[in-house]
């Protein structure tokens, strides 16, 4: 049965790739087309290349039973024109769920990141970040309140997949209700924060280097209106590359000054806005060993698992930040 369904599988995607390659050349029919894979993401999407003539795009193949791309196509088109690059929709076939986007090429911020770059691709992306986050109204689509239900979903992330499936941990009443409370905690830090446009998943793998040097975003379907330390922390403390303590602090303090010329942070002493930013960061990391986790386990991608010690690492030193949080890294340690 198992090797049938994977049989199945395939044949499914060998089709729809099929018709992708169909559609594309509805719309570029005058000259030779090559159409190669590009690498996926965490999600049932998949990316090409589109090489015609001189020109290059990217083509997207999002199974509409799997993934819908209403949120997509409105906030792509709601920064058109801005300067938020984020990917250009040429043409898009929403039923079957195609699009065919701007190329960025394949450099991620990710693979550029050194002591010597670091700097000056953080001080552009938080700038493209304040830019973001003014974005206040999203023509035809209503944005996600990220609010106490999302919360809680993805307390349950991590609760299932880190602590029961991949640690094993089986919480007595008295223990799971300590981490609830802390919990609890974290989002009411979080309500605290102006609410923003927040990305969700703003960090060196989904922002890219452009040819000209800009950034261009990728992978903003999952925004929400949310706290406005929500993708710095995601920047800064990033999933896929840890930097010391001392630089992160330094580019927080660059962002709180930006924030408090454009007036969004008034009366916020800079002992606040970093608490929030800790624990923000505290709230997204255990949300990500969840994921990782269940990448592994659920979608056989085990290759996220190796992010976690690094991830964990961010979470202990926060708490050990943090008297009120001892019950956590009790839990952890």
């Amino acid at each position: 049965m198992r090797v049938m369904s994977l049989l199945n599988i395939v044949i499914d995607t060998d089709q729809r790739r099929l018709a992708l390659q169909k559609w594309i050349s509805t719309f570029l029919p005058h000259s030779p087309i090559s159409i190669a894979p590009l690498a996926g993401d965490a999600s049932f999407r998949r990316y090409f290349r589109v090489n015609y003539g001189d020109k290059s795009f990217v083509a997207m193949d999002a199974p509409p039973e799997k993934e819908d791309l209403t949120a997509f196509v409105a906030i792509a088109k709601a920064f058109q024109g801005s300067d938020v690059r984020l990917p250009y929709i040429f043409s898009a076939d929403l039923n079957n769920g195609f699009l065919l986007l701007s190329d960025f090429g394949d450099q991620q911020i990710l693979t550029a990141l050194r002591p010597d770059t670091v700097d000056a691709l953080y001080h552009s992306a938080m700038d493209v970040l304040i830019k973001m986050q003014s974005c206040s109204d999203i023509s035809g689509y209503c944005l996600p309140a990220f609010d106490a239900d999302l919360f809680w979903r993805e307390f349950d992330l991590f609760f299932t997949w880190y602590l029961q499936k991949n640690l094993g941990i089986n919480l007595s009443a008295q223990d799971e209700s300590e981490l609830r409370r802390i919990y609890q905690l974290l989002i009411d830090s979080a309500n605290e924060q102006p609410f923003v446009f927040v990305h969700r998943d703003y960090h060196s793998r989904n922002l890219m280097l452009c040819s000209d040097g800009q950034i261009g975003v990728l992978d903003f379907q999952d925004a929400v209106r949310g706290p406005i330390t929500y993708d710095l922390v995601s920047l800064l403390r990033d999933c896929y590359i840890a930097w010391p303590d001392n630089q992160v602090e330094a580019w927080m303090s660059v962002f709180y000054a930006k924030l408090h010329r454009e007036n969004r942070l008034a009366l916020i002493t800079f002992e606040k806005f970093s608490r929030w930013v800790d624990w923000m960061g505290l709230q997204r990391h255990l949300k990500c060993v969840g994921i990782f986790s269940r990448l592994c386990y659920r979608d056989q991608k085990t290759s996220y698992l190796n992010e976690i010690p690094r991830v964990l690492n961010y979470i202990l030193r926060i708490c050990n930040r943090y008297p009120e949080l001892s019950g956590l890294k009790k839990i952890l340690s």
